[in-house]
């Protein structure tokens, strides 16, 4: 009894030990990877940045201005841009930015944009209404592909496809620290009142402010979903990172513990075969 025990302690241990092994290689590539994700972060910022400061620059220098992308229409659906991870073992990654579009989304009528297996999966378990699932790999989506997701959300506005339009990310903010978020893309907000209040930049648009508004907003978008991707992977592998350095010490905690039972179980059975020999040594 006691020799089975101890075959099936160190089998167990074999088990744990070549699972560790799994875990602290996960956690290796996850770090690797994290340091070029951080600066493709850092690098998509500045971006953003002035194609916002373009689009505020135009809208405000103009005292009557019109755009169809400014216009609040009553809100009757709503389009989620869902970005998620392509695999699992993160932690609570996938789970609560799924969570915050379900809190978002309550009450309302919406389809979803996945880009992510894993969101792909889900919304389609659900039978919610799926734009297209041509961004199902989060991994492989180039700033190509955000451009083509922008034209896809700019189009569906323009013809009143839904009246607004969502991006749900996970913000990056540290090592430890990944914050779901859900940004509003469409309509873009611009309060007619402050045009014309302030001194104004005296700039010429050819062939139209509105004109050249309307072409910068698809870039915009595109601007927006690539920096929010690049959050999103950041976060992604900084969960992945942490969850493996969790399951890697607690494999070691494991592997402690039943080499301890092993070593009990191991003293147990040497005590009882020397038990048996005296007792055989006296009869």
């Amino acid at each position: 009894m006691a020799g089975a025990s101890m075959k099936d302690i160190k089998l167990r241990i074999k088990s744990v030990e070549s699972t560790m092994q799994i875990t602290k290689a996960m956690e290796l590539v996850a770090s690797s990877k994290l340091r070029h994700a951080k600066e493709r972060v850092e690098k998509s910022r500045p971006y953003f940045e002035v194609l916002h400061e373009a689009l505020t620059q135009i809208a405000y220098s103009n005292a009557e201005f019109h755009s169809p992308y400014l216009t609040q229409r009553t809100v009757k659906r709503t389009c989620y841009v869902v970005i998620a991870g392509d695999r699992g073992l993160a932690g609570g990654y996938n789970s609560n930015i799924l969570k915050a579009v379900a809190a978002h989304a309550d009450g309302k009528e919406f389809c979803v944009l996945p880009v992510g297996k894993r969101a792909l999966d889900y919304y389609q378990r659900r039978n919610v209404e799926i734009l297209t699932d041509r961004f199902a790999v989060a991994g492989d989506l180039e700033v190509s592909g955000c451009f083509s997701i922008a034209d896809i959300l700019a189009k569906g506005f323009l013809t009143g496809e839904f009246d607004e339009i969502y991006v749900a990310y996970t913000n990056f903010v540290s090592m430890l620290s990944q914050q779901p978020a859900v940004l509003k893309l469409l309509p873009l907000n611009y309060d007619p009142g402050a045009a014309g209040s302030g001194p104004r930049q005296l700039t010429l648009y050819e062939p139209s402010s509105e004109e050249v508004y309307d072409a910068i907003v698809p870039e915009y978008l595109a601007g927006i979903v690539y920096g929010a991707l690049c959050e999103s992977v950041a976060s992604e592998l900084g969960a992945r990172r942490t969850a493996m350095d969790a399951a890697s010490k607690n494999a070691g905690e494991m592997i402690d513990s039943l080499s301890l039972n092993y070593n009990r179980a191991r003293q147990a059975a040497i005590t009882q075969e020397i038990t048996e020999i005296v007792a055989g040594a006296e009869q």
